[in-house]
């Protein structure tokens, strides 16, 4: 992308800012995990990655060390295309899960981890998989108790990870 996608103007204001205001309305809470000086305009708490250079795995760690939630939601801030609906499906899965993590799977099995429910209990096997140098996110699922939940259509997940993807985006609702 060339520079903080999280940062880049969005609809009014930043990405993360988009993002983390659906969370907002959904959860009642946001916290961001990243250098809080990266975030320090943004009107929600941020705290660092415990572990620097773990990726999305030291991310989710930091975010449930810092929870006093049972239940966390881990959203990724490049899905602009997420919905609320989609958002108080995940909240209300909850209430019947019999596991420990509850992740979407889109259309063609595609585990999307980086918009998915997370118990607190996860942080020992994540502390465990991040001890073991699994960085990748799909190494990490299957020993984090996950329930899948399919979802019908791709499009909530879709990610904007290149400046191609922004203008694409871009094209129809927002422009960086």
């Amino acid at each position: 992308m060339g520079r903080d996608k999280a940062l880049m103007a969005f609809g009014g204001s930043t990405l993360v800012e988009h993002v983390a205001r659906l969370v907002d309305r959904v959860c009642g809470s946001v916290v961001l995990v990243g250098c809080a000086e990266r975030y320090r305009a943004i009107p929600y708490r941020a705290i660092p990655d415990l572990l620097p250079d773990q990726g999305p795995l030291g991310g989710i760690q930091a975010a449930l060390s810092a929870s006093g939630c049972e239940w966390n939601l881990i959203l990724a801030c490049d899905m602009p295309s997420i919905t609320m609906e989609l958002l108080e499906l995940l909240m209300d899965a909850t209430q019947e899960c019999a596991g420990d993590s509850i992740v979407p799977v889109s259309p063609g099995g595609r585990l999307q981890p980086l918009c998915a429910m997370y118990h607190r209990r996860c942080l020992g096997p994540v502390n465990g998989s991040l001890g073991c140098g699994v960085r990748r996110m799909s190494e990490a699922i299957p020993h984090l108790g996950a329930v899948l939940l399919p979802i019908g259509s791709a499009e909530p997940f879709r990610n904007l990870n290149t400046l191609d993807d922004w203008r694409a985006h871009g094209t129809r609702s927002h422009q960086p």
